[in-house]
């Protein structure tokens, strides 16, 4: 199982809001780190609001691509909908030049739809538009001279596509909320499967990812390219009882805005105790009960090829976050090696 972390580039920490200059300083401090602490991957996602700098993924990890060596670099993820194929193709092969064959892309519709009336596109054509684009989007990565035409982008004819990347066939996952339509989509074109799982118990995505399973191999893809990713929050911290006292608060906080806005109810400690459980989505505690919530999560659900943690949500400072990272790749990854073969 690789590990490794997804960063929404927020620029909150504790109790003070941060300079943009502050915030993403310490964020390419942090992706450093987790290349030198030997996490597998490092993804940064795509919003466009005021307290998330990261509407332009591709140029931070960019940046992240010039001071580290072995950590991959993905998008998480790129709301394909609203982009250009084009130019996302040409972002992250340029991304993947810089990085010596490190980048990488998740792609998906997006759950926040901020960027859908910024870019002038219909919400009514949600589904529509990233159909269409992520054909375009796996067809250039195919072929260097591309010929195309749909409803929302104008035609390519014969078109060559530059730069091209580095490596052979960059790698594209597909990021899904629990649509099952989504998880059909990448089982079909065999597209490795990145699940966001915020909330409720794991398990419950089992017959979702077994949708995807079965639809990769009707369609012909052996069960070893049909690769699961999981996302969900999280932190590690030195025992149990530091992390949660650690993340509970600004978790708390946080999600209870996010649901004034979305209709979800207030966090207590009692719901929160709830999602820590051993089936719960919160992925929060010491290195031992972390490894052993990464594995169980990995059996209730066939198998997960790579497990991503969202730290940077819960009010959590720079030192805590690096320190979480150090206990990521000293303590939990070390205890996953004997169970994964890794």
């Amino acid at each position: 199982m690789e590990i490794g972390i997804d960063s929404f580039a927020s620029a909150m920490y504790g109790s003070e809001e941060l300079s943009s200059q502050v915030a993403m300083e310490q964020l390419l401090d942090r992706i450093v780190a987790a290349d030198q602490a030997g996490l597998a991957i490092f993804g940064i996602g795509e919003h466009h609001k005021k307290e998330f700098l990261d509407s332009v993924p591709a140029v931070i990890l960019a940046a992240a691509a010039s001071r580290t060596r072995n950590i991959r670099l993905t998008s998480a993820v790129t709301v394909l909908s609203t982009s250009d194929p084009v130019r996302v193709f040409q972002s992250f092969a340029t991304l993947d030049i810089i990085s010596k064959g490190r980048a990488e892309l998740v792609v998906g519709r997006g759950s926040a739809i901020e960027s859908y009336p910024l870019f002038g596109f219909n919400l009514d054509d949600y589904d529509a538009l990233f159909r269409e684009k992520l054909e375009l989007l796996l067809q250039i990565r195919g072929k260097e001279f591309v010929t195309w035409s749909g409803q929302f982008r104008p035609a390519l004819q014969n078109q060559p596509i530059y730069p091209r990347p580095v490596q052979e066939k960059m790698p594209v996952w597909l990021g899904a909320g629990g649509t099952p339509q989504s998880f059909v989509r990448a089982g079909r074109l065999g597209l490795p499967l990145m699940v966001a799982v915020i909330g409720g118990q794991t398990e419950r995505f089992r017959p979702l990812i077994d949708l995807y399973r079965k639809s990769g191999q009707e369609a012909g893809f052996a069960p070893e390219q049909l690769k699961v990713g999981l996302h969900s929050p999280g932190y590690v911290g030195e025992d149990d009882a530091s992390a949660i006292a650690d993340y509970y608060p600004g978790y708390a906080e946080l999600w209870t805005k996010l649901g004034r806005e979305r209709g979800w109810p207030p966090v207590t400690r009692r719901t929160f105790d709830a999602l820590i459980e051993p089936k719960g989505v919160l992925v929060v505690g010491g290195p031992e009960t972390v490894a052993q919530k990464l594995l169980r999560h990995s059996e209730a659900l066939g198998g997960v090829d790579r497990f991503t943690f969202q730290m940077d949500n819960a009010g959590l400072t720079h030192p805590q976050l690096l320190r979480s990272i150090e206990l990521i790749g000293t303590k939990v990854i070390p205890l996953l090696k004997p169970n994964t073969g890794n």
